[in-house]
């Protein structure tokens, strides 16, 4: 980590920076120079920053606060290690961290180490997650009182209408798209194909398929950091809230994965299109915590504006061969590439929560050897099926009351999370509609 810095030497600023439970980025700007003291030492702050509400406020009651004396943790580097900041004008670094007990064990209130702990629980199986993601996003211009599609940098025309798989659309914001990908390059994030979707300024990103599930995420919360930063260097908001306009389709963050075993072969390659009876554990595995566990895909008041049906996000707790209206996509192809396709997510949560409940939950179906309902086909949006929580409160209980979730995630952070969400649901009710939209805007 010093010879980044080292090779850097125009760098002047560096910021450590940890994932609280919304995903928002905590942590603190230092002067470049003193950058060898936070490798070795790390740096402290306390264990309630990581359990702020959305506004950035503390949770009134948590026992993180005044009851233990608003304690300092331990932060430390991840592996990422440096990269550079390219949303800044000044050269500046980040060092992403995560937080430890002044034992040196991890905080249980930490997202990144809850994804950790249901990675290791496959490594103990000999079995490791590869994981992709799809992050869409709008671009918007929020400079006035209605929010727009941004003028194009090349025309200076707006087309407020759908553009779909549009090669036009990409084109007109061409030169935000080369910044994006030469930043991805020096992020080293893998960004690769990207499309125009059917939202009103609306674009989806792909991320690389990845053997390492916490570079998966940490990518993902990277991507997400430097996409609204990048975008405000073009003039412009970009916004991976769920839904920013009522009459388009809403933002997903759809996650593929396959998990592979020691000698590198596909657990669920069957050889035929269907899959091994382990790709249907892990499939029974998922549809069996959705309901409980739709809070971490689903984290925000927004969010269930998406979760609407015919709006190509599910709403149905289902599965299906090549069937997008499912909340759970078997894709076809080379078998050898088999896969689940997770579709339940919006582009509003943090990353880590989000795939701590995937991959733990398909690793408790591995473990139970359950086998799912059948797959459905046509529209699971017209059939009598169970249902995901239609309303932020409803998610916030099934979430609070669940056995299930308690399988993948520890206790304190379960009991965080729903804190953090009923003081954050409490206070919204006082805002407009145009103050939400404006607070989502920017921090999801």
């Amino acid at each position: 980590m010093k010879d980044w810095l080292r090779k850097n030497p125009h760098v002047r600023t560096i910021r450590v920076a940890a994932a609280d439970l919304n995903g928002q980025a905590r942590g603190k700007r230092i002067p470049a120079r003193f950058a060898d003291k936070v490798v070795k030492d790390g740096t402290r702050f306390p264990f309630s920053i990581l359990n702020l509400d959305i506004w950035g406020e503390d949770i009134d009651d948590s026992p993180l606060v005044f009851d233990q004396g608003d304690q300092d943790g331990v932060l430390k580097p991840t592996e990422r290690g440096f990269m550079p900041m390219p949303w800044l004008e000044a050269p500046s670094a980040l060092l992403p961290i995560w937080m430890f007990r002044e034992n040196g064990q991890p905080y249980d209130g930490d997202p990144r180490h809850a994804l950790n702990a249901v990675v290791q629980r496959y490594k103990a199986r000999g079995l490791t997650p590869v994981v992709a993601m799809e992050l869409e996003f709008f671009l918007i211009d929020d400079s006035g009182k209605t929010m727009q599609v941004p003028a194009s940098p090349r025309s200076g025309k707006r087309r407020k209408a759908a553009e779909t798989l549009s090669i036009r659309a990409l084109d007109a914001f061409d030169t935000f798209f080369t910044d994006l990908y030469d930043a991805c390059e020096a992020m080293d994030i893998p960004a690769d194909t990207t499309t125009s979707e059917t939202g009103l300024g609306q674009f989806e990103v792909n991320l690389m398929h990845c053997d390492d599930p916490l570079r998966a995420a940490d990518d993902a919360w990277l991507f997400k950091m430097l996409v609204k930063g990048l975008a405000r260097r073009h003039g412009f908001a970009a916004s991976f809230m769920a839904k920013p306009y009522a009459e388009y389709s809403g933002s997903g963050l759809h996650t593929h994965f396959s998990v592979v075993d020691e000698k590198g072969e596909n657990i669920f390659d069957s050889g035929g299109p269907k899959g091994t009876a382990q790709l249907r554990h892990a499939v029974a595995g998922c549809l069996e915590a959705m309901h409980d566990s739709t809070l971490l895909f689903a984290p925000h008041m927004n969010s269930y504006d998406r979760l609407v049906p015919d709006k190509h996000a599910p709403t149905a707790i289902s599965w299906g061969y090549e069937n997008r209206t499912a909340a759970i996509r078997i894709p076809a192809g080379n078998p050898a590439a088999r896969r689940i396709e997770h579709r339940v997510a919006g582009g509003d949560v943090n990353p880590y929560l989000m795939l701590t409940a995937i991959l733990g939950a398909a690793l408790s179906g591995l473990e139970d050897g359950k086998e799912p309902p059948p797959a459905v086909a046509g529209n699971a949006y017209a059939m009598d099926l169970p249902q995901i929580p239609a309303t932020w409160d409803a998610a916030i209980d099934a979430f609070e009351h669940s056995d299930t979730v308690y399988r993948f995630l520890p206790k304190e952070l379960i009991h965080n999370f729903v804190q953090t969400k009923r003081q954050e649901l409490h206070y919204i009710n006082e805002l407009s509609p145009e103050e939400r939209i404006e607070l989502y805007l920017d921090t999801v």
